[in-house]
């Protein structure tokens, strides 16, 4: 079977620099409801943001390009993300609070 750009799958993003203090949670939050993505987006121990989004692929790759850049005070270092299949767990997309 082959994939299309239409195709529901799901990623999981970190991203690393300068992300957290910055609004980069709801920056992401905002990207991924503009295109109608679902998931979740929260500050790591590390000091890193973890992104979980599902929706349509060509939706997620729009994300994680707006991930690479992020909000105007974010300095990205890098985004490391894997691909993986649609859950729909998810309802909406959320900012959650800081995990450890």
């Amino acid at each position: 079977m082959s994939r299309t750009m239409n195709d529901p799958a799901a990623v999981h993003a970190i991203v690393y620099g300068r992300v957290q203090g910055v609004y980069f949670r709801a920056f992401a939050a905002r990207r991924a409801t503009e295109f109608g993505l679902t998931g979740y987006a929260r500050n790591l121990a590390d000091g890193t943001v973890e992104v979980w989004a599902e929706g349509e692929r060509e939706q997620l790759k729009r994300l994680i390009g707006h991930l690479e850049s992020g909000p105007p005070a974010a300095r990205v270092q890098k985004v490391v993300t894997e691909w993986s299949e649609y859950t729909g767990e998810y309802k909406g997309f959320n900012v959650k609070y800081y995990s450890r």
